[in-house]
């Protein structure tokens, strides 16, 4: 674990290349100092015309992506704190998007609640 989902608001005519989602978990097992296999990364485009900010339309250049951070156990608040800064860069950099538009979202921790084949984390 951790388990990490990737949504950036793409427009109609733009298309990551098919190996954004390796590239990304990656850049994200980098920034984790994690062993082989231990990043899972789902990514998931979300349409321009199913996002919206109220009061304004988004310029394509400044669309944002949503990132969903899943851990057995929380890092504490100061290592979520330095962790959030990290994959903000990484994943801006992978997907070409601007640092200030990577919004990080910690899931509640995993343990307890998760399973893996059937198998529960605890």
């Amino acid at each position: 674990m951790p388990i990490v989902d990737v949504r950036p608001v793409v427009s109609a005519s733009h298309h990551f290349p098919a190996d954004a989602a390796q590239v990304i978990a990656d850049s994200i097992a980098r920034v984790m100092n994690a062993d082989t296999g231990r990043v899972w990364v789902r990514l998931t485009e979300l349409p321009k015309d199913k996002y919206a900010e109220n009061g304004e339309v988004v310029d394509d250049n400044d669309l944002p992506v949503f990132v969903q951070v899943l851990h057995a156990d929380w890092p504490t608040e100061d290592a979520r704190v330095e962790e959030a800064k990290a994959l903000a860069v990484a994943v801006a950099a992978s997907l070409g998007r601007q640092v200030e538009r990577v919004h990080i979202e910690y899931a509640p921790p995993g343990r307890g609640r998760v399973a893996f084949g059937g198998r529960l984390v605890v």
